[in-house]
């Protein structure tokens, strides 16, 4: 959590025109918190236990911890982390409040790990907290009218939330005690002497953490925010905020209610059927989106719903297939948003009706985006795919037929909306001079906007074809699926 800290805090004070020795600071920062990610990655995978705590008041302790589903998002992040820093470098290049920019960025990725160690609900809200702060500078980066009017919404949606957040932590320590994340749970010895009161507050976790996970109707701060710079826009999806929403319902549902008593305290059926009616609307809104971005961002709204439905089915086939997603629906959207980062700072394209012929301009950063949409449809064998069938089959396991179909539906809406962007970019004819095209050399873009999609592109496939796998993030999901679900 330090590395990027601490990075963050000494690039704040560099001046502009230290482009050289704040690249450096960044990389040397995403770096070393990917070696410490390793090690704990390795120590979890084997058994080990890593605690830290400090007593900060009577019932109230700042504590950090790693287990297999925290040593999962850490990691997710922290990889993308490396690449989205890349790509920030390249994209940010020339622009002005570079140190403010890369400051509040290495703030963002500190509260996300944080956030992803906490070891209990007081902890979680401090980082949950943090992560609002951090992220507010960088929605309003371009200081521009409009990207002020997205972060006025963006922080009315988020404090509010955090309010909500608030109220549901005090009032739950208040009849539970401190309460720390533990597998299956702690609720279950006053599930019936308190049941309303544990429902009510279990409504007010996921008003709180559906701000940020954007569940309906509570999404409409995503869509705006996408005024923000494409490095933000990839942060805001596939890294952080809307990542500290879901993997804060899983929380919620496995280590503080656990699955049982949240199942028999009605709560999982409902949860199940917002995240569906999630995932159609975030469809539907998609399919009419002229706006690059804003079609993405709705393919977000729908996405994320994927790891709170198969959070709220109960099976450990639908818990893995939610899991897994968690790093399969990051590392595809990353995809996508570099690519439409590409387009827009290349070539000025930012509308779907702009891209004819857009593929044969640019093939690589097209051939990364294109990888990134057959994952998000479901194709085999690419990461979705295997998402989408692990969710399927523990819906049949279940025996949910209506989530079936909801996938069903999603897939095809999916196709719906990115086939045409496909089909646009690499079989219609080139008009003769693109909005505002800018010229690299030998490379179609900068070499450093160029890597990152196509890295992120390839993980996207391997993903899917080593699913298999002993070290895949498959494997990994089954393994807290198997702990939720002991045989």
């Amino acid at each position: 959590m330090l590395s990027s800290f601490f990075t963050g805090c000494i690039i704040f004070f560099l001046r502009e025109e230290s482009h050289r020795l704040r690249t450096w600071l960044n990389m040397l920062g995403a770096l070393l918190k990917l070696g410490l990610v390793m090690v704990l990655l390795r120590g979890v995978y084997h058994g080990e236990s890593w605690q830290w705590s400090i007593p900060l008041g009577p019932g109230m302790t700042f504590a950090l911890g790693a287990d297999a589903i925290s040593v999962m998002f850490v990691t997710l992040s922290t990889v993308l982390w490396l690449f989205t820093t890349i790509y920030a470098i390249g994209y940010l290049e020339g622009s002005p409040h570079r140190s403010r920019f890369f400051g509040f960025f290495s703030l963002c990725v500190s509260s996300t790990t944080g956030l992803a160690l906490a070891d209990n609900l007081l902890t979680f809200l401090v980082f949950y907290e943090l992560l609002t702060v951090s992220t507010f500078p960088l929605v309003v980066h371009r200081g521009t009218e409009e990207s002020m009017r997205a972060g006025k919404v963006y922080l009315a949606y988020t404090l509010g939330g955090g309010t909500l957040l608030l109220l549901a932590v005090a009032w739950l320590q208040s009849i539970a005690g401190p309460v720390s994340f533990t597998e299956r749970g702690v609720l279950a010895h006053i599930a019936v002497e308190h049941r309303l009161e544990l429902q009510v507050i279990f409504v007010l976790f996921i008003a709180a953490l559906g701000v940020k996970s954007a569940l309906i109707p509570l999404h409409g701060w995503l869509p705006r925010a996408m005024v923000a710079p494409a490095p933000v826009s990839s942060l805001l999806h596939a890294v952080a905020v809307v990542k500290a929403g879901a993997f804060g319902v899983v929380r919620l549902v496995y280590d503080v209610y656990g699955i049982e008593t949240a199942s028999n305290l009605g709560m999982l059926d409902p949860l199940a059927w917002l995240a569906g009616a999630t995932i159609v609307y975030g469809s539907l809104r998609a399919l009419f989106q002229d706006e690059l971005k804003k079609r993405l961002a709705y393919s977000t709204v729908s996405q994320v719903s994927y790891i709170i439905l198969g959070t709220a089915i109960l099976g450990p086939l639908a818990a893995a297939g939610g899991i897994v997603h968690l790093v399969h629906q990051g590392i595809m959207k990353i995809t996508l948003f570099f690519g439409a980062g590409n387009y827009a700072e290349t070539l000025g394209v930012h509308r779907v009706s702009e891209m004819n012929g857009v593929g044969r301009r640019m093939p690589w950063t097209t051939a990364a985006f294109t990888v990134g949409a057959l994952g998000m449809i479901g194709v085999p064998p690419m990461a979705g795919y295997i998402s989408k069938y692990y969710l399927q089959q523990g819906a049949v396991q279940a025996g949910l037929g209506w989530v079936s179909l909801v996938l069903a539906a999603s897939s095809l809406l999916n196709a719906a909306y990115f086939l045409p962007i496909i089909y646009r970019a690499w079989f219609l004819p080139s008009p003769d001079e693109w909005p505002e095209e800018h010229h690299f050399g030998r490379f179609e873009t900068g070499w450093m906007l160029l890597v990152p999609p196509v890295f992120t592109a390839a993980m996207v496939v391997l993903a899917g074809i080593l699913a298999e796998a002993p070290f895949s993030p498959l494997a990994f999901a089954r393994i807290i699926a198997g702990e939720e679900f002991p045989p």
